[in-house]
């Protein structure tokens, strides 16, 4: 089964992940159990390198969504 989901709600629903790991990176207790010297990551990751790339997907969405309408523009004048 496909879901098929429109640019806008794809980035609209990363962001909200990225809202959601703001959240929870920011609670007392999460800050505590990441403090712990018994949490780690196979790939020493934190929940911060998760929101970072979550952004960084983001972006890369926008810019192709610009670069998709600068080529839609383009085609009606001859370039």
């Amino acid at each position: 089964m496909e879901i098929k989901l429109t640019t806008q709600e794809i980035r609209a629903i990363l962001q909200g992940c990225q809202y959601t790991l703001r959240l929870v990176g920011s609670s007392k207790d999460y800050r505590r159990l990441q403090s712990s010297e018994y949490f780690f990551t196979s790939n020493n990751v934190v929940l911060n390198d998760a929101f970072n790339i979550l952004g960084e997907v983001v972006d890369a969405i926008v810019q192709v969504e610009q670069f998709s309408q600068q080529g839609e523009s383009g085609h009606g004048t001859g370039n």
